[in-house]
């Protein structure tokens, strides 16, 4: 008979990491790695087919890699008939048949996930050792310990805390540069000849005999799900996305700063990095990213600013979010500030409006799973925030559709950047605005049938009624705000015929009309 496990370590779908904490100690004589695809990853939210394809295929290839470094590995794969429908039910039945002593396990980027498999130890009666993860500069702990005594919670505070702790982009203890923020030079638009013939594309990496496997099952058992594979070129290995990373900084990083909030139809990158679902999946360490993008600004190949704009993404941003998740879920997911109750409009899923701006966002995000920033926070969460969706459901479309998302990074950005859901705890102010400003960023509205300065009418844009309702709804809440106040003080001069013609539109575009 043989002997039992000392420990099974587990290994989630965004862990993909031969260096996680998990395998600290790791004896191969004695431990052994545990890995499953489930359908539950899949349908607890409805994935979109890139999404599910990404986590699969990235998940096999590790698999092998976890082999290659001797590491015995317990891998369910989803195509196995004997395989359950969720995590806690697989590790439930491979619990009784493997017979560890304990099990090991790097934090999870998932509240829920971490809930199901810790009630899987308590009633296996195993111990669950949670380490931390150090693919991160810091801990829940490190954030919780900056907010504490906090009324309000600002990114810009944090970023500059850790740019000291871990010296980035530093010179004598002063910030690289003289300032600590470029975002007044990371503005601008592509002007009537857009971006150039010569914008460089990031490296494809097409589908190798594993990867076309994993997508041939995606579409056999996930057909029905959201979502386009055709064109499925994802980094999914190490070396993948350290090409990825190379590429970028050297080809597109130069210009990311000033052009990261541009939108051009038939353009999905641009400047943009495409880094997110490798950092996500652990196939890269943000250290790692933020020391490649520093090292291109003190060689005087990247502009402080478009260095700056870059590293505050990773080193500020994704830090910052990851401690708000962390220190209030589960009740973070609740929240609903604005009370909004409305459903998402059914054709988020399929791209099908005729608002031209919406319809290239969404139809890319199908095509690709990716939609860089400014389309999500300023296209696709302003329409839902100024429509008044429910906040859960944003937050559910969110997590379906882009290759990126895990809970962690996905519910702040989405609850508390993108809807306002969390009454400012995360941000200043409710980023609104209204069609004109998606007209300064892009061609688009040129070819849409609305017109973006119009707020009634046949012709006005839904973004810009919208708005005026979004600000007549909630005139009272934001009359003293520090940052809307501006706005809402515009309400006062609108009269109450044009008041209640904007309402009726307001509801018109809700009901379909």
């Amino acid at each position: 008979m043989a002997e039992p496990l000392r420990q099974l370590v587990l290994v989630l779908g965004d862990q993909l990491d031969l260096d996680a904490a998990a395998f600290d100690g790791f004896d191969p004589t004695q431990d052994a790695v545990w890995m499953a695809e489930v359908a539950e990853e899949s349908t607890h939210v409805w994935s979109s087919q890139p999404r599910i394809a990404v986590f699969l295929a990235a998940m096999r290839h590790f698999a092998v890699a976890l082999r290659q470094s001797g590491r015995p590995l317990h891998y369910r794969r989803l195509d196995e008939a004997t395989t359950r429908e969720s995590l806690a039910a697989q590790l439930q039945a491979d619990i009784a048949t493997l017979q560890p002593q304990a099990l090991v396990l790097t934090r999870p980027g998932d509240w829920r996930v971490l809930q199901a498999l810790q009630a899987v130890a308590t009633k296996a009666g195993l111990p669950l050792v949670l380490r931390e993860d150090r693919h991160f500069f810091t801990t829940p702990a490190d954030f919780a310990a900056h907010a504490r005594g906090r009324k309000g919670l600002r990114m810009e505070y944090f970023y500059r805390e850790l740019r000291k702790r871990f010296g980035v982009l530093m010179d004598a203890g002063q910030p690289l540069g003289g300032d600590w923020n470029y975002d007044a030079e990371n503005r601008e638009a592509f002007g009537p000849a857009g971006p150039g013939f010569d914008l460089p594309q990031p490296p494809r990496f097409e589908p190798d005999a594993l990867t076309r496997e994993a997508i041939s099952l995606v579409r056999e058992r996930f057909g029905s799900h959201p979502g386009r594979l055709d064109s499925f070129a994802w980094p999914l290995t190490r070396a993948q996305a350290l090409q990825a990373l190379d590429a970028f900084v050297r080809e597109r990083l130069p210009l990311f700063g000033p052009y990261q909030d541009a939108i051009w139809p038939g353009e999905p990158w641009l400047y943009h990095a495409q880094l997110s679902a490798a950092l996500n999946l652990k196939l890269l360490t943000p250290h790692e990213v933020v020391a490649a993008a520093e090292a291109e600004v003190r060689a005087g190949r990247v502009p402080i600013a478009s260095g700056e704009g870059f590293i505050r993404q990773i080193l500020g941003w994704r830090e910052y979010v990851r401690g708000i998740y962390w220190t209030r879920m589960p009740a973070y997911a609740e929240g609903n500030a604005l009370d909004a109750r409305h459903d998402l409009p059914g054709w988020y899923w399929t791209g099908d409006t005729d608002m031209a701006c919406l319809r290239d966002a969404i139809t890319q995000t199908l095509d690709h799973g990716y939609a860089h920033h400014i389309q999500r926070l300023m296209v696709t969460g302003l329409f839902a925030l100024l429509y008044g969706v429910e906040p859960a459901q944003v937050h559910a479309w969110y997590l379906s559709v882009y290759v990126d998302a895990v809970e962690w990074v996905e519910l702040p950005n989405t609850l508390g950047m993108s809807q306002y859901a969390d009454g400012g705890l995360m941000a200043s102010k409710p980023y609104i605005a209204s069609g004109k400003y998606i007209s300064r960023q892009s061609p688009l509205c040129g070819s849409c049938r609305y017109r973006p300065e119009e707020r009634v009418g046949e012709r006005a844009c839904p973004f810009t009624t919208l708005y005026w309702d979004f600000l007549l709804r909630h005139e009272q809440r934001f009359a003293d705000h520090p940052r809307l106040a501006l706005q809402v003080r515009g309400v006062a001069r609108v009269g109450d015929a044009e008041r209640e013609r904007i309402r009726t539109q307001a509801v018109a575009i809700r009901a379909g009309r």
